[in-house]
């Protein structure tokens, strides 16, 4: 692990990502205090379907709720003027 200072992180940038792309962590400070850490980027996996089996529904989720209906639409009596 290497520490630098903002100047110098500032300064330096592409090198120093250059060492984080192999694998180095490096720790930027202000006033000899660590505000930052610059670590290699590590892909999180994607799972599709992770629910699959431990969710269900019927097909009453897709009706037409009438509560909602009634806000977008307002009351029959609205409808018709």
């Amino acid at each position: 692990m290497t520490a630098v200072n903002i100047h110098e992180a500032k300064t330096h940038l592409s090198r120093l990502l250059e060492r984080v792309s192999k694998g180095e962590r490096i720790v930027i400070s202000k006033a000899g205090k660590p505000i930052a850490d610059l670590v290699p980027h590590r892909a999180a996996p994607v799972t599709i379907g992770g629910l699959k089996g431990q969710l269900h529904y019927d097909d009453s989720a897709f009706d037409v709720d009438p509560d909602i209906q009634q806000m977008f639409y307002g009351d029959d009596a609205d409808a018709s003027a």
